[in-house]
């Protein structure tokens, strides 16, 4: 994971929430990408990490492609990702 998005990485992992997949998810223009089984609050996360300008709030509506949500840094073509809010009724939130 790259430098932008580590410390977010670290924290979700410290908090005890589950990894469902971590690799090149769709294209070429993917590194790595680690997907968590919770809801991110991306405004809170954002504001809170205050993350440089090359990390980008990604969400994703496509219900054929994955519906998703989380950050993704334009350099190093890392992502993290939550499950989109619509599906995400349940699971856990990251604020």
């Amino acid at each position: 994971m790259c430098e932008h998005l580590i410390g977010l990485e670290t924290e979700l992992k410290e908090k005890g929430i589950k990894e469902t997949f971590r690799g090149k998810a769709w294209s070429e223009n993917c590194r790595e990408w680690v997907y968590y089984d919770c809801v991110l609050n991306l405004e809170k996360i954002n504001n809170r990490y205050n993350f440089p300008d090359c990390v980008k709030i990604h969400i994703n509506d496509d219900n054929k492609s994955g519906m998703e949500s989380g950050f993704y840094c334009e350099v190093c073509k890392d992502a993290i990702m939550g499950i989109h809010a619509y599906f995400g009724e349940n699971k856990i939130k990251v604020q």
